[in-house]
């Protein structure tokens, strides 16, 4: 399965390159604005006691920051505290400083944690099922199995259209997503996760 999901990244980030070099603007301001329509949707009045997390996007990962601006309730970023642990989340606003954190992703230079009700979650790949590939390291989906384990949690993967393929290799410790935004699409999975039985 290893041999699979890194020969799947390896063609998965070829796939997601172009996209963002040739429409990278256009599709996150598209698939920004579906974010915003679903959660005005699901949560209407309550949406400012909503706390969102977004992330800040590295190599060509689709942004999700203009959704990040536009919530108009708490939002976060994923800060990685240790390896092979959950990920933890600490307050962010357009104009805080910021700091390289692990892997090189900025992270906000003054700590406060906090709990996301709401997770956007990148990739590098996804399919109809509601599964996605990400980069080996197990962060999204240790951190979705925690709070899902604790409550209510509504976990939303943005991608590029061209990242989909018809099935991503899973494992029983894959978290599925509750929607897919696209540029083109929003795509719902109803129900928790459906992991493959242990072999």
């Amino acid at each position: 399965m290893t041999e699979s999901k890194s020969s799947h990244r390896s063609a998965a980030m070829a796939r997601r390159a172009p996209a963002h070099a040739q429409d990278g603007s256009r599709a996150a301001t598209a698939a920004c604005m579906r974010i915003d329509q679903a959660l005005a949707t699901r949560f209407g009045s309550e949406l400012a006691d909503v706390t969102l997390a977004g992330y800040m996007p590295m190599r060509s990962e689709i942004d999700p920051r203009a959704a990040m601006r536009a919530h108009p309730g708490p939002v976060c970023v994923p800060v990685i505290a240790a390896l092979h642990q959950p990920l933890v989340f600490h307050r962010w606003a357009p104009d805080m400083p910021m700091v390289p954190g692990r892997f090189g992703a900025d992270v906000p230079a003054q700590a406060d944690p906090i709990v996301p009700d709401v997770l956007i979650v990148p990739m590098l790949a996804f399919d109809q099922r509601g599964y996605r590939l990400g980069y080996g390291g197990g962060f999204y989906d240790r951190t979705l199995s925690q709070l899902r384990a604790a409550g209510d949690v509504l976990a939303i993967g943005l991608a590029f259209s061209a990242q989909v393929q018809a099935e991503v290799p899973i494992e029983a410790t894959d978290e599925k997503l509750d929607l897919i935004v696209t540029e083109n699409a929003v795509h719902s999975f109803s129900g928790r996760p459906e992991h493959l039985a242990q072999k």
